[in-house]
């Protein structure tokens, strides 16, 4: 393998403006299409076969008309202190107000005297408005028509605020990116010394998110697709393109000090390095292709649209990147070349265990990462316990972990929705901002009414128990007018369903809230054998609880498929059982930690104010299987570029200790720095006001920041220096069952070696120091 891309990294650096021109030519043909053909992505987190979806495809089924998933807005109003909603000018100016908002998609409005939603001191009400459609399907019109009715409120002395998810944060991650590629770059400059060097991974990187994004704004006019998708493609290409162009990038400026001539130096990278880049993408995209096991359509769409940037970024590591090499020629070097120095048939220095590695050259510079490394080794078994102990604590707060769907509660304080949230909790109830929705299915009742009177008492005689969560049950009938009661009794002949409202005490997301879930379902579960119908639940709440169920059911099986094929594929690379099983291990305190921290901040809200929340909530309820995957992927790149090194020095003879010394001295400066590039990437995201975004942004700046420097570059050391030769056992059966993949390069560099330079290519083109054809 190293050897094939040996020779894709020469023929890049050769033809260099081919390569360029067709990946440019790529991003524009995706630009255009993302203009003209992108629909739009949606918030929408649904999942089939779950009771609460099936009760929205009951209603829909049953009475077309209906709208149970389509948008809903609650326009709270207030009057100023000392007078009330009731007076008559303002009751006037609520009923004009609503009459302004409604459009050919709205669907029904109830108002504050209809529905008897007007706080005790008659200052504050709302009104709930239906729409046909989805928010993200709702047209200007539909938003500039609340628009106007805000307004003309307002201007008659009304304070009035929009909540729902009609007028939900838009999510903007053009700051996030901005922030993450201002630090890249920093970063950069600092490794290279050179700003020409610093602009390279930068710009393959854009290069690649702008192909992946293209390609999934394209795919938006054809298929729906969460509004996460993009971003989270967008956040995994700049991290990982970055980091695969720099790991590539500092093999180059190392293949050059050694005085290779410059096409011979990128394409030595590109079968060294790059060797590592694929089989690093590889574990990525393993770790997000995997989410399809899951069964949720969301996850899918979220693995499947990053693991695409993820592929476009190894690939433009391994062409593109080279390619540009070949244009800026040493001008990315901190030094000029020096004269080729002689190599060995083995190829010690070609592949980097050179004098200053293996040989342990007296005069080698002492670099920090060889002090910290030496310092490790004196101390290893403190170190490894100390470190092993710090990651116990930190994840101490996952005991206390809670998930939930994002709310409204959670929305940046002074927003819209927020302001409109916190007044309906504060003058009806949390749980007034999420009525639980009870669907009872009269179809093979014998006694359609009596089943739903049956169903309405044992609702009223829950909410009645001592310690209940329940603040009022409102029945299919709320009126004795002849004219509701006729309507009923229409609705049970025809659509053969009717809808109780179930108001919790508490909001959307506290856990006591999903206790009534349960608790609702439990007391009407006998409901089929009493009366013939069956009762179904469904609401924010219901939906959160039923997803979550889901997912910690599927969860097992996820970690599974990708851990093993992860370990299968370190197996491969590293001809190794133990190194990937303490990869694996190592991932298990990188991501406790992660959900730690994410606990500690937005749950129990330490430092919360430094991530822009004024509150707590409970964690996003689908981060745990999220961050397991992506943070797998992204460790594991770590384990393999930071002991493809030590591996590298071992097989060229280098004692088992001194191997892992050598192997972290040649490869820490780089890993710290693409780390700490991943983690300004991932924290640029905490800045947005989207709660998904900022939680999986901070949860996975977290995560890498442990992996790289906790476990990779403390407990990853300490415990191959306790373990030594014994690291690299693999049982003699599974030698031949096991392919060689080369990625240290060892064969690629024997074979050079035992070839004459003009059969090597690059004997037969002179090139000048820039690495350019001479005439």
């Amino acid at each position: 393998m190293a050897w094939r891309l040996f020779q894709l990294g020469r023929w890049s650096f050769r033809r260099r403006r081919t390569v360029a021109g067709i990946w440019f030519l790529l991003l524009l043909m995706v630009a255009v299409g993302a203009a003209t053909l992108s629909g739009k992505t949606n918030d929408d987190f649904e999942l089939s076969g779950i009771e609460s979806t099936r009760a929205f495809y009951l209603i829909k089924e049953r009475d077309p008309g209906a709208a149970p998933e389509g948008a809903t807005a609650r326009v709270v109003f207030q009057a100023p202190v000392g007078e009330s909603l009731a007076d008559p000018v303002h009751r006037q100016t609520v009923t004009d107000a609503l009459a302004e908002l409604r459009t050919k998609d709205v669907v029904s409005i109830l108002d504050p005297f209809t529905g008897e939603t007007i706080s005790e001191d008659g200052r504050t009400g709302y009104a709930s408005v239906g729409y046909a459609r989805s928010a993200v399907d709702l047209s200007q019109g539909d938003r500039d028509a609340l628009e106007a009715a805000r307004d003309l409120a307002a201007e008659a002395g009304l304070t009035a605020t929009i909540g729902g998810d009609v007028l939900g944060v838009e999510m903007d991650a053009a700051l996030a990116e901005l922030i993450g590629v201002a630090i890249a770059f920093v970063v950069l400059a600092l490794t290279f010394g050179s700003l020409v060097a610093a602009g390279m991974p930068l710009l393959t990187a854009l290069v690649g998110v702008g192909i992946g994004m293209g390609a999934i704004a394209i795919l938006t006019g054809f298929v729906d697709l969460s509004t996460t998708t993009p971003a989270l493609g967008t956040m995994l290409g700049l991290a990982v393109g970055i980091d695969y162009a720099l790991f590539i990038l500092s093999r180059y400026q190392a293949e050059v000090r050694q005085g290779r001539p410059l096409e011979e130096a990128a394409a030595r990278a590109v079968g060294t390095a790059g060797s590592a880049v694929v089989f690093a993408g590889l574990t990525v995209v393993i770790a997000l292709v995997g989410l399809a096991v899951c069964g949720i359509g969301f996850l899918t769409e979220m693995g499947l649209g990053g693991a695409f940037t993820v592929a476009v970024s190894v690939l433009i590591a391994l062409t593109l990147l080279p390619a540009m090499l070949g244009f800026v020629g040493a001008r990315i070097t901190k030094r000029p070349p020096h004269s080729p120095k002689k190599h060995t048939a083995t190829g010690a220095t070609a592949t980097g265990a050179t004098a200053t590695g293996a040989s342990g050259n007296p005069g080698e510079p002492r670099t920090l990462g060889r002090r910290w490394v030496e310092g490790v080794d004196r101390f290893r078994w403190p170190a490894l316990l100390a470190g092993i102990a710090a990651a116990i604590v930190a994840a101490v707060p996952v005991a206390s972990l809670q998930l939930s769907l994002p709310g409204d509660n959670a929305k940046p304080a002074g927003s819209d929705v927020r302001v409109a949230y916190d007044l309906i909790a504060e003058n009806f109830g949390a749980g007034a901002n999420g009525p639980l929705l009870v669907v009872i299915d009269t179809k093979e009742a014998p006694a359609p009414a009596a089943a739903v009177a049956t169903a309405t008492a044992s609702l009223r005689e829950l909410a009645a128990r001592d310690g209940s969560h329940i603040a009022g049950v409102i029945p299919a009938v709320t009126s004795d007018s002849p004219q509701a009661r006729r309507a009923f009794a229409r609705q049970l002949d025809t659509a053969q369903f009717a809808t109780l409202t179930v108001i919790p005490r508490s909001g959307p997301s506290h856990e006591s809230t999903k206790a009534v879930v349960a608790d609702i379902r439990e007391t009407l579960s006998d409901l089929p054998d009493h009366s013939g119908a069956r009762a179904l639940v469904t609401g924010l709440t219901a939906v959160d609880v039923d997803i979550s169920n889901k997912l910690t059911e599927v969860f097992p099986l996820y970690l599974a498929v990708v851990v093993g094929l992860a370990v299968i594929l370190l197996i491969a690379v590293f001809r190794s059982i133990w190194v990937p099983i303490k990869a694996a291990l190592g991932f298990l305190f990188s991501v406790g930690v992660s959900l730690g921290a994410t606990v500690a901040v937005f749950q129990w809200g330490w430092l919360n104010e430094f991530v822009g929340l004024d509150t707590t909530s409970p964690v996003l309820f689908l981060l745990p299987i999220l961050l397991t995957g992506i943070l797998f992927g992204l460790a594991m790149d770590y384990e393999v570029f930071l002991v493809t090194r030590m591996r590298e020095a071992y097989i060229l003879g280098t004692p088992a200790r001194q191997a892992v010394i050598e192997g972290f001295t040649h490869s820490a400066r780089v890993v710290a720095a693409a780390a700490l590039i991943m983690v300004g990437v991932f924290a640029g995201f905490t800045l947005t006001d989207d709660i998904i975004l900022k939680t999986v942004g901070f949860a996975l700046a977290v995560g890498v920041l442990v992996d790289a420097f906790l476990v990779r570059m403390l407990l990853v050391p300490a415990a191959m220096l306790i373990i030594g030769r014994r690291i690299w056992w693999m049982p003699r059966g599974m030698n031949g069952l096991v392919p060689t993949l080369d990625i240290e390069g060892e064969a690629l560099a024997t074979r050079l070696a035992s070839r004459a330079p003009a059969d090597q290519g690059f004997g037969d083109r002179r090139t000048d120091e820039r690495g350019h054809r001479a005439s």
